[in-house]
């Protein structure tokens, strides 16, 4: 079925190139908006992506063509979400599924190789050259040696990336990796090869948008680098460990988190272990997410004079660099000193 409306998909491009040079030939000055207004539109490519990381890249990759669907809307959590008919729905129909890892997008582990069995599945977690990292523990990272302190998990993080299958209850990898601009630079050189071979027509287009799209990356991450800088030793701590990817590309000084899976509560333990981090280690910011109520967070830092901001692991529809450079500023102006206040409404 899948060559069939290939081919077809092919035939009738070819039938509006020849209709497009005969009519430009007879009429050149109308020719364009004849064919427009003469010719059927070609269907896109149905591609299906889970988180809204993955759809602005997908999104930016596809330009001119269509848009992907998402599947966890924006205000949603990946770590609790659940599927919905219509979900199930896009699913079956979908030429191509985008998701981190079934380990991390739990809801399709089981439903997707039933629902998405003719789709190209692809799991960017086993991208090559895509950095993967381990799962830390929660709470605080940090244990003191030989008279100073360093993070526990140093000598993992370092170690090189080994495509693997992974599971994130087991602590394989960290599925957050979304995060480091070089990974989505990866990500997006791999869609548009997939989309390429999904839909030969607009192969063309498609690696065009990725170059472009590459090119913009790269810019992003020469400017993350610059502003974050400035804050890079500053200690702070996090919801939840999603954000360990930017950590390690901007030398940022993460000192703890108060929970590694937002689904699950952390103890009164765990909470006095992070109340002690912020007492003892200089902290000077705590953030929370906007896809969790934030009254954990107030009463862990209440009477501790620690500031608050706000981190958003995965951002708006189609906006993943918008979403890098928001998280940029929240940090920049949560960890600025206080001599040296941070414009948050300055251009990231």
């Amino acid at each position: 079925m899948k060559g069939r409306q290939q081919a077809d998909r092919l035939r009738l491009m070819k039938i509006r190139t020849s209709l497009h040079r005969w009519v430009c030939r007879l009429y050149p000055g109308v020719c364009a908006g004849l064919l427009v207004v003469s010719l059927p539109a070609v269907a896109a490519p149905r591609v299906v992506a889970t988180i809204l990381p993955l759809q602005a890249l997908a999104t930016g990759v596809m330009a001119g063509v269509g848009e992907p669907r998402l599947l966890v809307p924006g205000g949603a959590s990946p770590h609790a979400y659940a599927l919905r008919p219509s979900d199930a729905r896009a699913l079956d129909e979908a030429q191509v599924v985008v998701l981190i890892d079934p380990s991390f997008e739990t809801f399709l582990a089981r439903p997707l190789a039933a629902l998405a069995g003719r789709a190209q599945v692809v799991r960017v977690a086993g991208i090559p050259r895509v950095r993967q990292r381990p799962v830390r523990a929660a709470g605080p990272w940090m244990v003191a040696g030989h008279g100073t302190e360093k993070r526990a998990d140093d000598s993992a993080a370092a170690a090189p990336h080994h495509d693997t299958h992974p599971s994130h209850e087991t602590g394989a990898f960290d599925p957050h990796l979304w995060l480091d601009p070089d990974n989505a630079r990866h990500i997006v050189a791999t869609l548009a090869a997939v989309l390429a071979e999904v839909d030969p027509a607009d192969a063309a287009l498609y690696h065009r948008n990725a170059e472009a799209l590459d090119r913009e990356l790269e810019k992003l991450d020469d400017r993350l680098r610059r502003d974050l800088a400035p804050v890079a030793e500053r200690p702070f701590i996090v919801f939840h460990d999603a954000y360990q990817y930017l950590e390690a590309r901007y030398g940022l000084n993460a000192v703890g988190a108060i929970t590694v899976a937002p689904e699950r509560p952390p103890g009164a333990r765990h909470l006095a272990a992070v109340r002690e981090r912020i007492r003892s280690g200089g902290v000077v910011c705590v953030f929370h997410e906007p896809q969790f109520p934030p009254r954990l967070v107030e009463t862990i830092v209440a009477g501790t004079g620690v500031r608050v901001g706000v981190l958003d692991p995965l951002g708006e529809a189609g906006q993943y660099m918008a979403m890098m450079q928001t998280n940029a500023r929240s940090l920049r102006a949560c960890l600025a000193p206080e001599a040296g206040p941070v414009d948050t409404d300055a251009p990231g």
